[in-house]
């Protein structure tokens, strides 16, 4: 990604001519010519040089470091859009959005109620799972007997043997491999927070398996593919995966929907909504 710095400069100085220092928390003071904030004055609040804040004005400097932009975006009270604005013209991705943990919106319950012809689920980016709807539950099964923090989909296959049986067995072997690099790339983007080093020393010490597939650090996020689940009163359903990101930065949208080149998935959807959940497998992916 190229910095602009023509654009980064044009941005930085109406950005800072629209502040006004009271906003600020700076006096007005005397003779001020020019609306807005001074440049030693923007300097101040960020914590860096004015010669810096002027060649930056100027298209003369270096590219910022993405620190460096947080403390100027902070400094001139730029939005959340106008901060991201800000990364994308200096050359550098967007810092990632707000996180909603454990915590799901009243949008989120309402459009999951309503996907009544598609399996959906909604996941924390480590695997937690926070909501499904009825049919992804006649899918996957119902996890409300499972204690919470077991409530991982990361947790449940590599803990729990039961949770394989609804896949394929030429597809398991792939299918773990995938699960630890998602966590991988979930627990990286994170910092490797605390609670995405609770659960990969959790799991490290309860499997092996998982162990062995964290020491081949593969990083890999499945945004769509193909999907085999078997029921047990259905049998093989096909689907098309696809994962949605949400407003959270930390949540995920998983949605299974009927290829349209497979033969009896339509009906085998409409078969699973009518035996309801009573006969799904009691555990998910």
């Amino acid at each position: 990604m190229q910095m602009d710095r023509t654009g980064l400069a044009d941005f930085l100085r109406r950005s800072r001519e629209r502040l006004r220092p009271q906003d600020a928390g700076l006096p007005d003071g005397p003779r001020r010519r020019t609306p807005g904030l001074r440049r030693e004055e923007l300097a101040q609040l960020a914590g860096v040089s004015a010669d810096y804040v002027m060649r930056l004005e100027q298209a003369r400097s270096s590219q910022p470091s993405p620190q460096l932009l947080g403390a100027l975006a902070r400094a001139l009270q730029l939005t959340g859009d106008e901060r991201d604005h800000l990364h994308l013209l200096a050359g550098h991705r967007p810092p990632e959005g707000p996180t909603a943990g454990q915590h799901v919106r009243p949008a989120l319950r309402y459009l999951l109620d309503r996907l009544g012809d598609t399996p959906a689920q909604l996941l924390t980016d480590l695997g937690d799972l926070l909501l499904q709807n009825a049919l992804a539950e006649a899918l996957f099964g119902c996890v409300c007997t499972v204690a919470a923090p077991d409530r991982n989909i990361v947790w449940r296959w590599f803990t729990e043997p039961s949770v394989r049986e609804a896949y394929p067995d030429d597809e398991r072997e792939p299918l773990g491999r995938l699960h630890v690099a998602e966590l991988r790339a979930a627990a990286t983007r994170r910092g490797f927070d605390p609670p995405a080093r609770a659960l990969v020393d959790r799991l490290t010490a309860a499997s092996a398996e998982f162990a062995g597939l964290w020491q081949r650090h593969e990083v890999a996020v499945r945004r769509t593919s193909r999907l085999r689940v078997r029921h047990p009163d259905i049998g093989p359903i096909e689907f098309d995966y696809e994962l949605l990101q949400t407003q959270a930065a930390d949540q995920r949208l998983r949605l299974f929907t009927p290829p349209p080149d497979a033969d009896g998935s339509l009906e085998a959807l409409a078969r699973l909504r009518e035996v309801g959940p009573a006969t799904a497998h009691r555990s998910h992916r």
